[in-house]
């Protein structure tokens, strides 16, 4: 009602445009200057001024090339596949706005732990936005139009024999929960619903039908892991946590309470001192921890953590996983 009343912020338009933002962004040139102006203390207070996002908040780098464009269509020989009753042992991968154009070395991961453990990749290619963005803001028909626009890509990848895996929570609930109760009579909406994996459920999955390389030359020592709110609403348990457990040596605390991120609230002016007051206690938690490394399915969860941690990186998961096996 507040979006269809044209109530909402033009900045809020903006920034839940994720598609045409980001693609104008990722290109030779423009992201430099963005990367440097993210960086200019100067510039983020003129940012705050002018666009409303604070200058303080923790913003994602880009790329100049979207990562979809340097990788091949296919990555492994299909003749590797091994079915179990709930996998193929084939995965399409949706790389996902924040994939594609700011986090290429998650989605780099995830292709080398699948590779490793002889499961063949297709990248979907030309994929939009889930539409989660627009969905927080309202704007129900976008939504529509987004899922319009990838379903037929989705369809056409399940009848070749693929699941599909996203490496964001939030791209993952939309189409495992949000999209089925929008459209319940979309038949292909239930076909993708199916189809549709979190990075380490289908991992799990593998493992139990003892499909899953389990020889970790490399222990990852104490990991303070963020249990995504997005994927704890999934409600298929603590898969990453328990795929980690299987590393030799490694001893994981998990948190499970909101990073404060939640989509674009951290980086407003107006509420990223809150987003960080929600992060305070997720924060302490990883310093009592003292770990050798930390992170969360959410690489944006993750960067807001590694905020309030001094000299803090935080590391996806699967980019754990990949420095366990050493490949």
């Amino acid at each position: 009602q507040k979006f269809t009343a044209k109530d909402t912020k033009w900045r809020d338009r903006i920034i839940t445009s994720t598609d045409p933002i980001f693609d104008a962004i990722s290109t030779p040139g423009i992201a430099q200057v963005a990367n440097a102006a993210a960086d200019s203390k100067a510039m983020r207070k003129v940012g705050e001024k002018v666009l409303g996002l604070h200058k303080d908040a923790p913003l994602p780098k880009f790329l100049p090339k979207a990562l979809t464009k340097s990788l091949p269509n296919e990555i492994g020989s299909e003749s590797l596949a091994k079915a179990t009753e709930k996998t193929t042992g084939k995965v399409a991968i949706y790389v996902t706005c924040y994939g594609d154009h700011n986090e290429p070395q998650m989605v780099e991961d995830l292709i080398a732990v699948l590779e490793h453990n002889e499961i063949p990749v297709r990248i979907l290619k030309d994929a939009h936005c889930c539409g989660m963005p627009k969905l927080e803001l309202g704007d129900l028909k976008k939504v529509e139009k987004m899922k319009d626009a990838n379903l037929p890509l989705f369809i056409e990848a399940i009848e070749n024999g693929y699941d599909i895996i996203a490496p964001i929570p939030s791209c993952v609930l939309m189409y495992k929960q949000e999209l089925p109760l929008m459209f319940p009579e979309d038949a292909d909406v239930a076909r993708v619903q199916a189809a549709f994996f979190d990075p380490f459920e289908y991992l799990m999955l593998r493992q139990k039908a003892n499909l899953i390389d389990q020889n970790f030359p490399n222990s990852l020592g104490k990991v303070a892991y963020h249990v995504a709110c997005h994927q704890r609403v999934q409600n298929f348990g603590m898969k990453t946590r328990e795929f980690l457990e299987l590393v030799p040596g490694t001893e994981i605390s998990a948190i499970e309470r909101c990073s404060g991120h939640d989509g674009t609230y951290a980086v407003k002016a107006e509420t990223y001192e809150k987003a960080k007051k929600i992060a305070r206690p997720v924060v302490r938690r990883v310093e009592e921890a003292n770990p050798d490394s930390f992170g969360s399915d959410c690489p944006m969860a993750g960067r807001m953590i590694a905020d309030g941690i001094e000299n803090g990186e935080a590391e996806h998961p699967i980019s754990m996983v990949r420095r366990a096996y050493g490949i």
